[in-house]
């Protein structure tokens, strides 16, 4: 559910300078894919999560950082007995490298590669899905991502590849496309493709951002009136506008905010989300 604001774009944190701050994001569906069949499900009703994540970014060099997240989540459905999760999630680190940068006349060219390990950070239950704030596997994610800007006007693309691991569940037996005696779960792996096009100044990034995550061979659809599970192929193709402004009177202060909906999918919801947050920059070189 979140995405870090400064993880995927072509942005570098300069050296020595730390960004923290938080972002409150909502996100809720009602119609969701079973497989490729789109319905509802009147024992859920609108099914909603919230949450707030806690985000910083420090400039190792002017080439590396270093960016940390971690989400506090809520999950509601407003018909129906199943009783929503709430707990801390996932604690993402990741490290972005920028290992050339050009620019010829008014063209800057960019090259990233980010690479992200994640564990869970709370006892959540996964096999309580759509309710579950997550799924406990731990992940370990490469990202190459290249930005070409044209005075302010910017194109940025990437591609990652999302390695899961597999999890443990509370039953000695589950059903897939077979049956399996045990309490371990094989998890596909997942990529992902995002691509952002828009205006960048020192000031003001707006952006219109296409994403698209794709779940390998290994996952299965979600059988006829049934509940999701762990392993399902969960993609999804979501479209969005997100901004960042930064304040000139006070230029350590930056405001971002974001929205985007899922158009097409498989075994997920139709959701809508959208998301705002704050963030202070702090120079430790020049204090």
């Amino acid at each position: 559910l979140m995405n870090a604001q400064t993880d995927i774009d072509a942005i570098m944190m300069g050296k020595h300078n730390f960004c923290f701050g938080a972002i409150y994001q909502y996100s809720s569906w009602k119609e969701y894919w079973e497989g490729t069949f789109k319905r509802e499900n009147l024992n859920l009703g609108t099914v909603s999560t919230q949450g707030v994540a806690v985000m910083a970014n420090y400039g190792i060099t002017d080439k590396l950082n270093f960016l940390f997240s971690v989400p506090y989540l809520e999950t509601k459905a407003t018909a129906g007995t199943m009783k929503g999760q709430k707990g801390m999630q996932d604690l993402v680190l990741t490290l972005k490298y920028m290992p050339f940068e050009k620019t010829v006349n008014n063209t800057t060219y960019s090259l990233f590669v980010l690479g992200s390990y994640s564990i869970p950070v709370s006892d959540y239950t996964a096999d309580y899905l759509p309710l579950s704030i997550g799924l406990q596997s731990k992940t370990g994610t490469l990202r190459l991502m290249g930005d070409v800007q044209v005075r302010n006007f910017f194109t940025t693309l990437s591609g990652a590849y999302i390695k899961r691991s597999n999890i443990k569940i509370d039953r000695n037996s589950y059903l897939t496309d077979e049956i399996h005696y045990t309490n371990e779960v094989n998890m596909p792996d997942v990529m992902n493709f995002n691509l952002r096009l828009g205006y960048r100044s020192e000031w003001l990034i707006a952006e219109a951002t296409v994403d698209h995550t794709i779940t390998q061979s290994g996952g299965f659809d979600i059988t006829k009136n049934n509940m999701p599970f762990p392993s399902n192929t969960m993609n999804a193709f979501r479209l969005g506008l997100s901004t960042k402004y930064t304040l000139k009177k006070i230029p350590e202060l930056a405001i971002v905010g974001g929205y985007n909906v899922v158009t097409e999918g498989r075994n997920v919801g139709k959701a809508t989300s959208f998301y705002g947050g704050i963030f202070y920059l702090v120079n430790f070189k020049n204090k």
